[in-house]
């Protein structure tokens, strides 16, 4: 695998080989979904992408086009620690952090007892350390817990791992036409759910980094880390943070030639190396990494997990 090569807050690249191990099993689904939460929509045409001015072309962000998505249901929010604990519970399962050992952990949350033994992130993003024992269940690394963060969204989860737990309950990820109709929440081209300030009114709308990035946060939104799934005022469509707390993984294989894809439920190309996230992060920043606007988009490899990087699920109507 490639090293990430994006110099922003944008979730790095697991750079080792997969471990050989035997084939994580997981209970099949059964035919109804043990995901409660799910919000129905219309499905309709939208204008997808941006021509933003402040954006990234080279993410492939652009040129805005007109997409239709059929009728769909997606989760009113992420899936929390409690939520991946039950198929955890259940299933036995086991993450790719926890089957390699490690995971990537922003430098400011790993306790500085363990910072000398991190491994900086070779390249561009030297804030992000290689922590071995962190996980979705022991997010900082060894000593950290989620017993008070049930309700925060799980993170340490790759790809596969999302898709995981999908099949578990009887779900699935949304594709990234499908996520962002659903982020917009029914505003046309707007830069956020809520409109084109990023505070209205001087009011935070969403958990991103307040600051220097990435030395200090001031937290003026009320974190640092994670925020809990119901943080701030859903858009429209009743959908909570779709802008910042933690990138979310869609269902399609990541290209930037999107103006080939179908115009009617567009699922990206049929293979490829990265999947698409969506959404920003707790660590997005307007002066470097404004991802968290809603046509904003990047990638990364199925294996790869940090602690800014989650899942919302979706579903075809009931």
């Amino acid at each position: 695998m490639s090293t990430d090569e994006t110099p922003h807050c944008c979730a790095p690249t697991r750079p080792d080989a997969p471990p050989e191990q035997a084939p994580r099993p997981v209970a099949a689904a059964s035919g109804r979904p043990r995901f409660g939460g799910l919000v129905a929509l219309p499905g309709g045409t939208f204008r997808m992408g941006t021509d933003d001015p402040d954006g990234f072309p080279a993410d492939g962000e652009g040129p805005v086009r007109e997409v239709t998505v059929a009728p769909f249901r997606i989760s009113a929010t992420t899936v929390t620690n409690a939520q991946f604990a039950a198929f955890v519970r259940e299933t036995g399962f086991r993450t790719d952090a926890e089957r390699y050992g490690w995971s990537f952990v922003f430098h400011l949350l790993v306790p500085p007892a363990l910072r000398r033994s991190g491994t900086p992130v070779a390249g561009p993003a030297p804030w992000w350390l290689g922590i071995a024992g962190a996980s979705w269940q022991a997010p900082e690394g060894p000593g950290s817990d989620v017993s008070r963060r049930s309700n925060h969204p799980v993170v340490h989860v790759s790809y596969d791992d999302a898709v995981a737990y999908c099949g578990w309950a009887g779900v699935r990820l949304p594709t990234e036409a499908e996520w962002e109709y659903a982020a917009r929440g029914g505003l046309e081209a707007a830069r956020f759910p809520w409109g084109e300030e990023l505070t209205p009114r001087g009011q935070h709308r969403c958990n991103v980094w307040q600051g220097t990035f990435p030395t200090r946060n001031t937290e003026e939104d009320g974190y640092l880390g994670t925020a809990p799934v119901k943080s701030f005022r859903p858009n429209a469509f009743g959908l909570y943070n779709v802008s910042g707390n933690v990138w979310e993984w869609c269902a399609d294989w990541f290209t930037v030639d999107r103006a080939q894809l179908p115009d009617h439920d567009p699922i990206g190309p049929a293979e490829g190396t990265t999947r698409v996230i969506k959404g920003g992060s707790y660590l997005c920043h307007d002066s470097y990494c404004n991802r968290y606007r809603v046509g904003a988009r990047s990638n990364n490899t199925p294996d790869s997990s940090t602690g800014n990087m989650g899942f919302r699920v979706a579903a075809d109507p009931a």
